[in-house]
């Protein structure tokens, strides 16, 4: 029987490791999109009548990500805090060291590898992931039932901030765009400190991973499992349907009917992600929970690759993100600007063709990372 439960749980956790590669694939996309289609740049959310279908869609993938990395980070401190062998330990010495040591790398290498220099410090998604996780910290010894209150209440509730707003230079505006609002945090004449990333609705989106991660117990049972992933999936979705759909909340922009069903579709999904709306989050959230309840089914000959991806994220994202720069650098120097002072592809479809090429060289070197990373005894590359 502990066999049996073992393989089980191992099924579980794969299936975390399979989202989160499948997630960092689609970033790797997005990523490379950033270097080399540059020259159409999207907003957010995104100009319909300036955004082809294809860039659309590419975009719109990427949705997906911040949201299930912060979502399964909340998972993954509970099952720590609950190992399948051994007595519950606490998480949040874990979730306080690697919060900060998260924070640290997006302040210095993750913030090189955007632009080559320090002239700004652009606290994005893995400084939204540290604080969220010194958030979980802070808030862990409460009760799991006011954990899931205070995560509803950040989720569906911050929306109804969006009318609040300062101006740089009043009281308020740091602590603000931290928060809520994008926006320049410090300027000097050496370097700037930009929150891209604002916060707010990260922390209740890790509260709601960590109170959900009780069913990826050992002992929770998996028809019981599946009925919640997909129940919640499906009770995410109809009330995106509803709130969106009539545009009631939840959404900065209503959306409006197009000349052509792609047209209105593409005005319907146009979500905003800095803040993450709570239509963003109904989608992204919902859409994870259902591929988490289907991925558990997939063999693992066939969930091999995903899971490896998956399995070292923090060592996937700052070696792509300093191949990407070395490959731009080599684009320019070399080949030329083509769009201004730009490099860029011609068409989208080179973005997929790229992304492609680079997730089949990235894989052995971050499977034997990750293989490091599981034998090695070093403290230290647990948080990579």
């Amino acid at each position: 029987m502990k066999t049996v439960s073992a393989q089980m749980l191992k099924k579980r956790i794969d299936s975390i490791d399979i989202m989160r590669g499948i997630v960092m694939l689609i970033m790797l996309l997005d990523h490379v999109r950033e270097r080399f289609f540059f020259h159409e740049q999207v907003t957010d959310p995104m100009t319909l009548d300036s955004t082809s279908t294809g860039l659309f869609i590419s975009r719109f993938a990427a949705h997906f990500c911040a949201p299930t990395f912060v979502f399964l980070t909340g998972v993954s401190a509970w099952l720590y805090s609950h190992p399948q062998f051994g007595p519950e330990r606490s998480a949040r010495s874990f979730l306080i060291k690697r919060g900060l040591f998260i924070i640290a790398l997006e302040c210095t290498v993750i913030t090189f590898q955007w632009m080559g220099n320090y002239d700004m410090i652009w606290l994005q998604v893995m400084w939204a992931i540290g604080i969220s996780m010194l958030a979980l910290a802070l808030l862990i010894g409460l009760p799991r039932f006011w954990l899931g209150v205070i995560g509803l209440v950040i989720v569906f509730g911050h929306n109804a901030l969006t009318p609040i707003s300062f101006a740089p230079g009043e009281w308020g505006y740091t602590i603000w765009a931290i928060l809520h609002d994008r926006g320049n945090i410090f300027t000097s004449d050496f370097v700037g400190i930009r929150a891209s990333y604002p916060v707010l609705p990260w922390i209740g989106v890790i509260l709601l991973g960590y109170v959900i991660a009780p069913i990826y117990a050992a002992s929770f049972d998996d028809v019981k499992r599946h009925k919640i992933l997909i129940g919640l999936g499906l009770v995410s979705f109809a009330l995106f349907a509803i709130l969106r759909g009539f545009n009631i909340y939840g959404e900065t922009l209503d959306w409006q009917q197009g000349d052509s069903v792609i047209m209105t579709l593409k005005s319907i999904f146009n979500l905003t992600k800095y803040p993450p709306s709570l239509g963003f989050l109904l989608v992204t959230i919902g859409g994870t929970l259902l591929c988490l309840s289907m991925l558990e089914k997939v063999k693992p000959q066939y969930g091999k690759v995903l899971s490896t991806f998956g399995s070292a994220p923090m060592f996937f994202y700052i070696v792509h993100l300093y191949l990407l720069l070395f490959m731009y650098r080599f684009a320019v120097n070399v080949i030329g600007p083509n769009y201004g002072e730009l490099y860029g592809f011609t068409h989208i479809g080179w973005v997929w063709v790229v992304t492609i090429v680079l997730a089949v060289l990235l894989y052995y070197p971050t499977k034997r990372f990750s293989q490091y990373k599981h034998q090695s005894k070093q403290a230290w590359i647990k948080y990579l």
